[in-house]
Parts: C-alpha cells; structure tokens; sequence
C-alpha cells in the first residue's frame, strides 16, 4: 500500500470516527459529543459515565447502533458493488442485482403480512430467507443457462422480477392499510429499530466479506480484462465467480435482512471512488467501504431529521442523491471518452 492509499484510508477513518461522533449528538435531544465519549467508555469499561440514565440510554441504546448501523450498510453495499461491477464487468451492477433485494422484500412480507412462522420467525430473518431463495433461484438459473457474465445478470433480472410480483400480489390482496404503510417503510430502507445485535451480525458479516475480496483483489483486477485474459493469467474464472457471488450476496443479504433496500450507494458510491484511487481493488475496496460508511452515516441523520418528528425512509434520500450523482458520474466519463 502507497502513502497514497495510506492518506486516503486514514483520512477516511478519522472522517468516519468524527461523523459517527457528530451523527449521534444530532437529534430532538440535546447531546453533545463530550456525552457521546462519556457513554461510550462507560460502556467499554473506560471509566463511570456522569450522564443521567435517560441521556445515556438515548446515546448508547438508540443513537449509536442506529448510526453505526448505517456505517456498516454503508460500507458494505458499497463493496459489493464495486465487486460486482469488476466481477460481471458492468458498470451498472450493484449489490441487488442478484434479485437478492427482492427476495428479501418477499420474506419479510411472508413473515409480517401472512404470518408464515407463526411468530417465531422475525421480519429480518424471513428477509434473510427470502434474500437467499432468490440467489439460489440465480444461481440454478445461471449455471443452467451456461453461467457466463450476461447469464448472471439476466438471471437476476428474472429473479428480481418474480420476486418484486410475489411481494405486490401478497401486499395488495393480504395486507390491510397499517400494515401495508409499515411494510413499505422496510422497503424502502429504513434503520428505526436498529440494535446492538443487529450492529454485531452485519459487521462480523462485513468483515468476513471484506477480508475474503482483499485476498481476491489481484484477481478482481484480472477479471477487468475479460474471462479470457483472466484464466490465461492462471485465474480459476468459475470458481472464483462463484466464491465472490456468493460472499457479496450474503453479506447484501444480511444488510437487506436489517435495514431494508438502500439503492444507489452499491451503484454511485465505488464509481466515485474508482475516480480518486483507480481501479486497483487493494485500493479501491478500503476506501470505498469508507466512503460508503460516511455517506450513509449522513444520509442517515438526514432522514431522520430533516422532516422531524416524521422519518423519511433512508433508501429514499440515497435515491434522490444518487440520481444526480450517478448523471454527473456519466458525464464525467463521457467527457473522459
């Protein structure tokens, strides 16, 4: 790793670090970020916090899984994006391409709107369920069908549509007005509800994600110059496909499961920093992830009080950022060409 990447990853963290601590003090209660370090190495066992039970909480219980939640989200649509961008050699792949949003979006309605589980299974479990039915619905499609780059993707095209039908019909003829409005909330993305447990599952997920690209990265970058370029430099090109498939789809699965479907930050996000780093994957996938952290942290903070005390769902503000982001990445490139 150059000096760099090394400014580029450092800056990044600390950017992280800051947004995080500043996200938190942002909200109907008055929080400051001395409260937020206070909260937080009380809970470490850093020291005895002086704020009042009810401040504590509101940091340590609310604010924080929430924010760190969207970090994560965040970091990790962002990674699997620029994965499978590199990997289907599209540039317009990102993380729910697999049908994988789609099939998570038909679990969670399973669950909530025709009690399938009887109440033992929770809404972020069914979407769980759902999310990997679909990818493994791709992937019989795809290797069926020859398992090649566009067989992918148009295999997630049909998924993505089968499963988007299912959960209209199911809403439309099941659902009444309270639940529909709940459980278009969740699809959109939402992070109310966010938890400590939640926070654990997606950033050991995450990690293991993360690490499994880092190691593959060389190989992503081979994958830049075809199937064929790809295998004559030693690369196993179905295997490999199918490790990286499957690692960004669970971990999107796992995200989804949680914070519903956030667009366009797989989609934007790896575009925008592939301008600044290049396109080398050991560079590329660190900063990305952060950038993505620190996009939704914001992103984030904003749903949830730019209309106060109403919540705007989270996938909508990305989408309305994204939009414009996206054209003026278009025109960059065109410009470039």
């Amino acid at each position: 790793m150059n000096v760099r990447s090394l400014l580029l990853t450092g800056g990044g963290m600390v950017a992280l670090l800051v947004s995080i601590a500043v996200a938190v003090t942002i909200g109907p209660a008055d929080i400051s970020t001395a409260d937020v370090w206070t909260s937080v190495a009380s809970h470490l066992g850093l020291g005895e916090s002086a704020l009042a039970p009810l401040r504590d909480g509101i940091v340590w219980n609310l604010r924080m899984p929430r924010t760190l939640l969207a970090a994560v989200c965040g970091a990790g649509l962002a990674v699997c994006g620029a994965v499978m961008q590199s990997l289907l050699r599209n540039p317009l792949a990102d993380p729910f391409v697999l049908g994988v949003s789609s099939g998570a979006s038909t679990g969670a309605v399973a669950v909530v709107v025709l009690g399938v589980g009887g109440g033992a299974v929770s809404l972020s479990t069914g979407a769980f369920l759902g999310a990997l039915l679909s990818f493994g619905l791709v992937l019989l499609l795809s290797h069926t069908l020859g398992g090649s780059t566009d067989r992918v993707v148009l295999s997630g095209v049909a998924a993505m549509q089968l499963f988007s039908a299912l959960t209209s019909f199911t809403v439309l003829t099941s659902a009444d007005a309270e639940t529909t409005r709940g459980v278009l909330f969740w699809l959109l993305g939402s992070l109310t509800g966010a938890d400590w447990g939640q926070v654990l599952l997606c950033t050991v997920v995450l990690a293991v994600v993360l690490v499994v690209c880092l190691g593959y990265a060389r190989t992503l970058d081979a994958f830049a110059f075809g199937d064929e370029a790809a295998a004559g430099l030693g690369v196993r090109v179905a295997r490999t496909r199918l490790v990286l498939l499957c690692a960004t789809a669970l971990l999107t699965a796992a995200l989804v499961s949680c914070a519903g479907a956030i667009g366009f930050v797989g989609l934007v996000l790896p575009h925008a920093t592939r301008a600044v780093t290049g396109s080398g994957h050991a560079r590329l996938l660190p900063v990305t992830a952060l950038t993505g952290a620190v996009f939704l942290v914001w992103v984030d903070t904003l749903a949830r009080t730019v209309l106060d005390p109403q919540e705007v769902p989270v996938g909508v503000v990305t989408s309305l950022i994204g939009v414009p982001a996206f054209v003026a990445v278009l025109y960059r490139g065109r410009s470039r060409t």
